[in-house]
C-alpha cells in the first residue's frame, strides 16, 4: 500500500513538473555578435601600454575609459551601458592583430578604438574587414589606413585625425611661407609608414612651392647614432630639417645636431608632442616647430586636461584628446544607427552628420572614412613647452 501511494505521489510531481517546464518557455538561443538590449555594449580598444610608444598609449587608454565612464554616467548608449575591454599591443604589428583577434573573437566587441599607429592599423584593417567589426584609428595618419591602395576602401576603418598628405603639405607650406625657408633636408625612420609618408608628402609639396631638397637621410628603427646622416645634412646647409619620427629618436637626433654645430631650424609632425621629448631633449628642440591636431589652449580641451588630472593623477598626452572624439564619434554613430550592431555602426559612421570634437569639427567622408576639413594647428617649442603658433586651414 505504501508503495502505492509513493507511486502516486511522484506520478503527481512529474506531471506537475512537466506542466510548470511548459509554462516557461527557455529563450530562443541569440545569434553569434548579437547582443540583447539589456545587455552592455562591448568596445575594445588596443594601443603600446610598453615600450617606448607606452607614454602615448596609456594617455589613449586612459582618455578612452573616461570618455565612457562619463557616458556610462549619463545614461549609457540607448540605454545600456559600455562595457571596456582593453590590451596592450606592445607597440608590434604582430601583437595587434592578436589582440584585436581577441577583441572580436573572445570579447565580442562591436568597435575598436585605437591605435596611435599607421603600422598597426594597417595591419589589423584585414582582421577588421573579415569579421565586419568597424576600428576607428585615434592616431594613423598613413592614408594607407583607410585607402591601401587606389579605389579600394577598408570599409571597417575609420580615423578622426588627419592624414599625412595633408601634414606633409603643412610642414612645407610653413617652412617655405613662414619661414621663408628655400632649402630643407629630411632625416626620417625608413621603415616606418608614417615617417615614410609624412617625408614623401612633404617633398612633393617643397617641389611643387619650388623650394630646393639638399639632403634626405634616412635611418633605421632602433638607431641611436645619427652622426653620419647629420653630417651630410650640415655639409648641404639647409634653413630647415624636417623630423617626422618620434620623440626618442627626435630627442637623440636633435641634440646630436646641435653638438655638430647645426643651427637650422627643426620641423617635427605629430609624433614629437609628448613631455617626454621636452625632458630628454631639453634645449636642443628649444624654438622648433611641429603639426599638431589641437589648440591645446581652448576652453573645453582645458576642462578635458583638468577631468583628466583629477582622475588619473597626472597630465595628459595629446592621445587622450583624440580618444575622446574618437568615443564620442562612435557614441554618435550608435544613437543613428539605433542599433550596436557591428555594421549598422559602420553605415551610420559612413552618413553621420559632423560632431564637434576636441580637435574641431568632426565629419567621416564615406568615401575615404577620413573626417573631412580637419585642421591642424603649428606648435612651437618655447620656453620648455609646446606653445600654439598658429593655426592651419582644414585639409581637403
Amino acid at each position: 500500500m505504501r508503495n502505492r501511494k509513493l507511486f502516486r505521489l511522484l506520478f503527481v510531481l512529474f506531471v506537475v513538473t512537466s506542466l510548470v517546464a511548459c509554462a516557461s518557455p527557455t529563450p530562443a538561443p541569440q545569434a553569434e555578435g548579437e547582443t540583447s538590449d539589456e545587455e552592455p555594449i562591448r568596445v575594445g580598444w588596443f594601443g603600446a601600454l610598453s615600450g617606448d610608444q607606452a607614454v602615448w598609449g596609456t594617455a589613449e587608454r586612459n582618455g578612452t575609459q573616461l570618455m565612457i565612464e562619463k557616458i556610462n554616467e549619463a545614461g549609457g548608449v540607448l540605454g545600456r551601458q559600455i562595457e571596456f575591454y582593453n590590451y596592450d599591443d606592445k607597440g608590434d604589428q604582430l601583437e595587434a592583430v592578436n589582440v584585436v583577434k581577441r577583441l572580436i573573437q573572445e570579447d565580442k566587441v562591436v568597435a575598436i578604438i585605437g591605435s596611435n599607429s599607421s603600422g598597426r592599423n594597417i595591419a589589423v584593417a584585414p582582421i577588421a574587414e573579415e569579421n565586419k567589426v568597424p576600428v576607428i584609428a585615434t592616431y594613423a595618419t598613413n592614408p594607407k589606413v583607410t585607402v591601401p591602395e587606389e579605389g579600394v576602401l577598408n570599409e571597417y576603418t575609420f580615423r578622426v585625425c588627419f592624414t599625412d598628405p595633408y601634414q606633409g603639405a603643412v610642414m612645407a607650406n610653413f617652412a617655405y611661407t613662414d619661414l621663408k625657408a628655400t632649402k630643407a633636408a629630411v632625416l626620417y625612420e625608413i621603415s616606418s609608414d608614417y615617417s615614410v609618408g609624412v617625408r614623401d608628402y612633404f617633398k612633393q609639396t617643397w617641389a611643387d612651392l619650388g623650394g630646393e631638397l639638399v639632403a634626405d637621410e634616412a635611418f633605421k628603427t632602433g638607431d641611436v647614432e645619427f652622426r653620419a646622416q647629420l653630417t651630410k645634412i650640415k655639409d648641404a646647409a639647409p634653413d630647415v630639417i624636417i623630423m617626422p619620427f618620434l620623440y626618442k629618436e627626435v630627442a637623440l637626433a636633435t641634440k646630436q645636431a646641435r653638438d655638430l654645430g647645426i643651427t637650422a631650424t627643426f620641423i617635427g609632425g605629430d609624433g614629437w608632442p609628448s613631455s617626454e621629448l621636452i625632458t630628454m631633449a631639453g634645449p636642443s628642440v628649444e624654438g622648433s616647430y611641429l603639426t599638431d591636431h589641437t589648440n591645446i589652449n581652448l576652453p573645453n580641451v582645458q576642462d578635458w586636461r583638468n577631468e583628466y588630472k583629477e582622475r588619473f593623477g597626472k597630465d595628459f598626452e595629446v592621445n587622450a584628446i583624440m580618444a575622446h572624439d574618437a568615443i564620442l564619434v562612435l557614441k554618435t554613430a550608435i544613437e543613428k544607427a539605433g542599433s550596436a550592431d557591428p555594421t549598422a555602426i559602420k553605415e551610420a559612421l559612413e552618413s553621420m552628420d559632423a560632431v564637434e570634437g576636441l580637435t574641431g569639427t568632426i565629419k567621416i567622408d564615406g568615401a575615404t572614412h577620413n573626417p573631412v576639413g580637419k585642421a591642424a594647428v603649428i606648435n612651437q617649442i618655447k620656453d620648455g613647452d609646446f606653445v600654439l603658433f598658429k593655426i592651419v586651414e582644414g585639409m581637403k
